[in-house]
This record gives C-alpha cells, structure tokens and sequence, in this order.
C-alpha cells in the first residue's frame, strides 16, 4: 500500500487543526495538523486520516506530499503521514515523536518508503 502512497501530492481537508482538542478525548490536543483525503475510502468505511507533520498553525485544507504510513496491528485502519515540505528528511523516530499523541494507544509502527 506504501507504494501505492509514497512520494504522491494529495489534497487534504483537515478536520483537526492544529492545537484542537479531540472530539471525544478533552485530554488530547492536537500537536499536528490531522485530516482526511477526499474521495478515498479507509477499512473504517470513512476516508483515508492522514497528519500532517509540518504544519506551524492551523489549516483547513492543504496540499501534501505523503512520507510514510503509520502501519497498526490493533486496528483496522492505517494512517498516511505528509508533509508541505517534501525538501526536509523525516526519519521514522521523528514521524514517532511527532504522532504520540494518538499512536501511543496503538500497537503501530511506521513505513518508510
């Protein structure tokens, strides 16, 4: 599914800007900017989540490249991890560091390409 993913340019809605809470968890900020791909379909019957990691304030929308996937074993879905810059190096310890804040209730790793 990476290759599928890797290196490709998406449109994405966000629907948890940076710095909101989560709908459900009032403990849960959002360090990153966190959305959707319009027109994509996930396991979860809902379209494709993806964070984007590089984001300095909070969007609406924005256009990204993908880096990685955030692979769960616990889970049914997966989640795409990009970023507005593709010129910046990202490692899977920082795309770890910088997904915690909700990865860190799954089984999860990443896939770098």
């Amino acid at each position: 599914m990476l290759a599928d993913w890797a290196g490709r340019r998406i449109t994405v809605e966000i629907d948890r800007p940076l710095g909101t809470r989560h709908p459900r968890e009032d403990d849960m900020v959002y360090p990153v900017n966190y959305g959707f791909v319009p027109g994509t379909l996930a396991p979860d019957g809902h379209p494709m989540d993806v964070y984007v990691l590089d984001g300095s304030e909070p969007l609406d929308r924005c256009e990204a490249t993908v880096i990685a996937i955030v692979r769960r074993r616990d889970d049914v879905e997966d989640k795409l991890v990009a970023v507005l810059d593709p010129g910046f190096a990202w490692d899977s310890a920082a795309i770890t560091t910088a997904v915690d804040f909700q990865e860190r209730y799954f089984d999860s790793w990443i896939e770098l390409p």
